[in-house]
């Protein structure tokens, strides 16, 4: 059985995380409960008529998947594997808008047709010719994980040799408004806002994507390997502790052998008492958040990975992440652990190549 290697990679985030090198700038929010992507220069991508029409959420999908591709040397992989939580959630909004607006009547299809949720998997094949296997999961938070697993699973049966792996979520504002009436949203009265140490509930939104080439041969731009990861729907706080060991044991590993954790802490005081249950296990190593920089969104572990990964290969943790004053000099195993209000947990283990 072959390896799953983490080839090439690219983030379009909150940060400027396209055009600079691993976290080398970042702007911590203290006062905005919805926090937008930084665009990159689209011009060079995509052709202006083509991109006056794509959703936001395409356009970084595009960016940040070309980006991967280039930095793994593949021209057309032999699949495109992508998760959303919303989908083209600004397209959806204009079409239902437009619904209601013309009494259902003389609507153009265009919106409708680019709102699907496999729209940016599709303009990324279109645009690639890829004719492969193509496929979107639409899993809450876990949308990521659920591509990454069907990927490792292709590539180390070797069903296929190199993957686009990625994923993509964009804001809307109707549907913004909608998550501060029911509380997804930190009130404008929580300020300053902060991720650790919170104690109001709601999280600050955002928006971004990720993609990854994933091959099953080693690079000299590979970041590191995609050991093995596990996704579970729902678990009790206290279930976490248990949840973690048997994962490292299933994987012939102890507490011990993990360099560093990667908590995805967004600040909402109800739900960050599993990451405070599963910080306990992994007091004598560095740990490290990162929706204090992303904000948070159904794919935003996503940024969390390509975090992870680009710690295994520049073997630095950047001041901006670290929860705790641990050093290490190596890093060669990283866990990461999300989970969204008790739901969708998952784990995911990297390591060095």
């Amino acid at each position: 059985m072959k390896k799953c290697y983490i080839n090439g990679m690219g983030c379009v985030s909150a940060q400027d995380t396209y055009e600079t090198s691993f976290l080398e700038s970042v702007v911590i929010n203290t006062t905005e409960n919805i926090i937008y992507a930084i665009q990159p220069s689209y011009k060079e991508l995509i052709p202006p008529a083509a991109a006056r029409r794509m959703a936001k959420g395409v356009k970084m999908g595009l960016a940040a998947s070309t980006k991967a591709l280039k930095e793994a040397n593949v021209e057309v992989p032999d699949a495109i594997i992508t998760g959303t939580g919303m989908g083209c959630i600004e397209d959806s909004e204009k079409f239902l808008r437009a619904l209601l607006d013309n009494n259902e009547e003389y609507l153009t299809p265009t919106n409708f047709i680019q709102s699907t949720h496999n729209t940016v998997g599709g303009q990324i094949a279109l645009g690639l010719g890829c004719k492969g296997y193509n496929f979107t999961y639409v899993n809450g938070a876990i949308s990521f994980e659920s591509a990454l697993l069907d990927a490792k699973l292709q590539l180390e049966n070797e069903e296929e040799n190199s993957i686009l792996v990625g994923a993509a979520d964009e804001t809307s504002s109707h549907t913004m408004e909608l998550f501060k009436l029911i509380n997804i949203i930190k009130k404008e009265s929580d300020q300053p806002y902060s991720v650790l140490g919170s104690n109001s509930t709601g999280v600050i939104y955002s928006e971004g994507a990720t993609f990854v080439a994933l091959e099953n041969i080693h690079k000299d731009s590979s970041y590191a390997v995609l050991e093995a990861l596990q996704i579970q729907n729902e678990l009790k706080v206290e279930e976490v502790e248990s949840f973690i060991t048997a994962f490292l044991n299933k994987n012939n590993l102890k507490l011990e052998d993990i360099d560093a954790v990667v908590f995805g802490n967004n600040g909402d005081v109800t739900f960050d008492t599993y990451y405070s249950e599963a910080s306990s296990l992994f007091n004598q190593i560095p740990q490290i958040y990162y929706k204090h920089l992303s904000g948070e969104f159904n794919t935003a572990s996503a940024f969390g990975f390509w975090v992870a990964a680009s710690i295994i290969k520049s073997q630095i943790i950047p001041q901006s992440i670290k929860m705790n004053a641990i050093e290490k000099n190596t890093f060669s195993k990283v866990l990461l652990y999300n989970q969204y209000q008790g739901k969708d947990q998952s784990l995911v283990l990297l390591s060095k190549c």
